[in-house]
């Protein structure tokens, strides 16, 4: 017996996490189940988090975690429990699988089979943001080593265990070349040590279009935490429908699994919501806690009730379903089909499918850092870069001198043009006018003087190189 824990959720949560368990309890599987309230009321109780401590613990001490969708209330500066929750529990990969159910489910890509496994837990969804100016707000993208390196791992290793044939990234590496470009870097020393799996990448905003027309081309997609939240929803959407789709979110220790979609308030109650999305969550852990007799048992059965034409209301097709039913029939049509496999859709056997083990991440040996300029952020209401650059060129320090100006990222100074819009945020960047290096007391001397100056500084970035290579970027059309 495993022990996992269940939240029910909000909308139609409740609905579709007892047609899920009553599913996979009436194929065998070997649980004890913890319930735990997480969501909409947690949060209105005055819980800006949406889940109790104990709750924590119950989710740390069992390890396995599944829930269905909750509502996070508007405004209020409630934070996501989704995102907490992976964040917390170090669920660095989440593994979504996107496949195609035609004739039995309409779609206009009758071959396609994929799997997105996108990072989980940096990003844009590090979630840091400031407003700086009075129209300038900011949102930091943090990527690391050890997450791209995670990641890029798991997508390997679940594309050989699972006998996949090639895993594509996806980035946009040519604008981020910091960041996407590190995912890159990262991809590409990974790749060789899997010879037998074929490996490429796309900048993502082609290969998004790409996999709009031909998802067929794709097998395993792996990509940084936003493209990756973007592009499985699209990907699962164009299967048939986003309410067909599960995902795993898997870390070293602990394991959560949820169906994509949301709460849909709009529907709950009214047993018509699709269960399906929390099924094939449930079916991945099963197969993660080691019940795969049972995750294909259970498998196999829906894919029998879709192949029989008997649908939930929002795959329901005249012409192609035989039978429009609800939630709790729907879940019960899946539990009188158990035992039973398709005819013509593919039969699955999870035989030989371990949870997959990654090694510990290993720290490389430290670069050589060296300190060779600060960006200098202003709020600074003129419009003109060349009165600007008079100001900040002022409050140099020595040995130092004013290099550069963008604006929006854009560079404004020297030789900036006069048709760039500007707002009031600007970036002066300031290096080394002698050939030498630059220390933090230049650093400290040059806030000091903007604020003699009564200069709003908004914060500094310093600038590195690593093993003597700039670690950071230019301005646009320096």
């Amino acid at each position: 017996m495993t022990r996992i824990t269940v939240a029910k959720g909000d909308g139609i949560g409740p609905e579709i996490m007892e047609a899920t368990l009553k599913i996979i309890l009436a194929a065998g599987a070997r649980l004890e189940v913890d319930e735990i309230e997480v969501g909409e009321k947690v949060y209105l109780a005055g819980n800006t988090s949406g889940i109790a401590p104990d709750s924590w613990e119950t989710i740390r001490k069992n390890k396995v975690f599944l829930k269905s969708p909750i509502t996070t209330p508007q405004g209020g500066g409630y934070k996501s429990l989704n995102v907490s929750t992976r964040k917390f529990l170090g669920l660095y990969s989440n593994i979504r699988p996107c496949m195609s159910l035609h004739p039995y489910v309409s779609t206009k890509h009758p071959v396609m089979d994929i799997v997105i496994i996108r990072e989980n837990e940096e990003d844009l969804y590090a979630g840091i943001e400031h407003q700086q100016t009075d129209e300038v707000v900011q949102c930091l993208k943090l990527i690391s080593r050890p997450g791209c390196e995670k990641i890029i791992r798991y997508a390997f290793e679940y594309a050989r265990q699972n006998k996949r044939k090639k895993v594509s990234c996806f980035t946009k590496d040519n604008i981020m070349k910091q960041t996407d470009g590190l995912f890159h870097r990262v991809f590409n020393e990974i790749a060789p040590e899997y010879p037998e799996i074929q490996n490429e990448h796309w900048i993502v905003d082609i290969g998004a279009a790409k996999l709009a027309d031909t998802p067929e081309v794709f097998d395993v997609i792996v990509v940084p935490n936003l493209y990756g939240d973007v592009l499985s929803d699209v990907a699962a959407q164009i299967t048939g429908s986003v309410g067909l789709a599960g995902s795993a979110n898997i870390g070293t220790t602990c394991a959560m699994f949820e169906a994509i979609h949301g709460s849909a308030p709009d529907i709950a109650g009214k047993n018509i919501a699709n269960p399906s999305g929390l099924l094939q969550a449930a079916v991945m852990m099963l197969n993660h806690i080691g019940q795969s007799d049972v995750a294909e048992k259970v498998q196999n059965a829906w894919l029998k009730t879709l192949e029989d034409g008997i649908h939930p209301p929002d795959i329901f097709k005249p012409g192609i379903s035989k039978q429009k039913v609800g939630t709790k029939e729907f879940a019960d049509t899946v539990v009188a089909n158990l035992g039973q496999q398709p005819a013509v859709l593919n039969a699955v056997s999870f035989a030989g499918n371990p949870a997959l083990e990654l090694p510990p991440y290993q720290r490389k040996p430290a670069a050589q850092k060296d300190l060779v300029g600060v960006d200098v952020f202003v709020h600074w209401n003129g419009y003109d870069p060349n009165a600007l650059a008079e100001k900040m060129s002022s409050i140099t320090a020595p040995g130092t001198e004013l290099r550069m100006i963008t604006n929006r990222g854009i560079k404004v100074w020297p030789e900036g043009f006069e048709e760039t819009f500007c707002t009031d945020h600007w970036r002066c960047r300031f290096q080394p006018s002698n050939g030498s290096g630059m220390t933090k007391a230049h650093i400290i001397e040059i806030l000091n003087n903007a604020f003699h100056q009564k200069i709003d500084t908004i914060k500094t970035e310093n600038l590195y190189a690593f093993d003597g290579k700039a670690a950071f970027s230019l301005g646009q059309g320096q």
